[in-house]
């Protein structure tokens, strides 16, 4: 029976630019089963959920419940759970990790702050292994049940220590997908092999660009224009390059395709230019299981030009996201 994930990758459909945005992750640990919205269908007080979505809308944080790789009977374990807050943009990356008994007070953070990379002090540094979250909520798409959930038990029976399952990182089609943290890289089509080393490259603060559908902290047409350029210049320094400027004509309805001029800038002082279009996926696609067939949005990269005292050099579109 085809799925959506098998339909996506038998017709080779580009991952770059297809990561969700957040410059901030906020997770919570939740066990037991979830709901498609899983911040108020799920052990988690639903007014909590609802509250917390409230705070982190329009600040540039994404909250999302987190559990442990395994079984998940409809039980109530104890009530002491993790949270983990990450700030994804470079030259400020940190990753904090905290426990509670008492969820509802993370309504007392201050999600502007966190959303503007500001941790307010909030729980500790987190020493300990990279976080790999594998999206596992079938309930919102049964790809990311029966695809990443036997990735999350894989990944952690090998002994890696950083392994969640999430509610939901966005493109069910890119199953089994995954985003690390700290560095905030999101990830399709992964396997256990894949994760392994992109996990290394973490440790060595390395980013892999294999299989990377882009960075949370940059808009999709940024994350697609700072992967060309890792494809152009083989840079693999996580916090290398930062997406500065990003212009454009935005979404149009009645047909010309959007187009964006981005800025990418590395910490050593070179600039680039990428001119990043959006397109349609042909042939028409389901985006999940038992939706209608859509020809979806893509980012594809037509030009990296380096920015050099003023002027600019085009590189050949051998690197467009195709």
């Amino acid at each position: 029976m085809s799925t959506c994930a098998s339909a996506s990758r038998d017709l080779d459909e580009p991952l770059a630019g297809t990561a969700a945005t957040a410059r901030t992750w906020l997770l919570l640990e939740q066990p037991g089963p979830w709901g498609a919205k899983a911040l108020t269908s799920s052990h988690l007080d639903p007014e909590v959920g609802r509250a917390l979505e409230a705070a982190a809308e329009g600040t540039g944080v994404r909250v999302a419940l987190i559990r442990r790789p395994g079984r998940h009977a409809d039980s109530h374990p104890s009530a002491r759970r993790r949270v983990y807050v990450a700030h994804t943009t470079p030259g400020n990356t940190w990753l904090r990790g905290h426990v509670t008994d008492r969820p509802k007070e993370l309504l007392g953070l201050d999600f502007t702050a966190l959303g503007a990379g500001d941790h307010g002090g909030f729980g500790a540094p987190h020493t300990g292994s990279p976080l790999a979250l594998v999206c596992t909520n079938g309930k919102r798409d049964r790809c990311c049940a029966l695809l990443g959930r036997p990735l999350a038990a894989e990944l952690a029976t090998s002994g890696e220590q950083g392994v969640w399952e999430v509610t939901h990182l966005g493109g069910h089609r890119f199953s089994p997908t995954l985003l690390v943290l700290p560095y905030g890289y999101a990830y399709g089509r992964s396997d256990q092999t894949a994760v392994k080393e992109i996990l290394e490259g973490v440790r060595r603060g390395r980013v892999v660009t294999e299989g990377c559908r882009g960075s949370s902290a940059w808009e999709r047409p940024g994350q697609a224009a700072e992967l060309a350029v890792r494809a152009a210049t083989g840079e693999v320094a996580a916090g290398a390059l930062s997406v500065v400027h990003t212009s454009g004509t935005g979404p149009h309805t009645d047909g010309r395709a959007s187009r964006w001029d981005v800025t990418v800038a590395h910490t050593d002082g070179r600039r680039w230019r990428v001119a990043v279009t959006q397109g349609a996926s042909q042939p028409p696609r389901a985006e999940s299981c038992g939706a209608a067939p859509v020809a979806p949005a893509r980012m594809d990269v037509v030009a990296v030009r380096p920015i050099t005292y003023g002027a600019a050099q085009e590189i050949p579109a051998t690197v467009a996201s195709e």
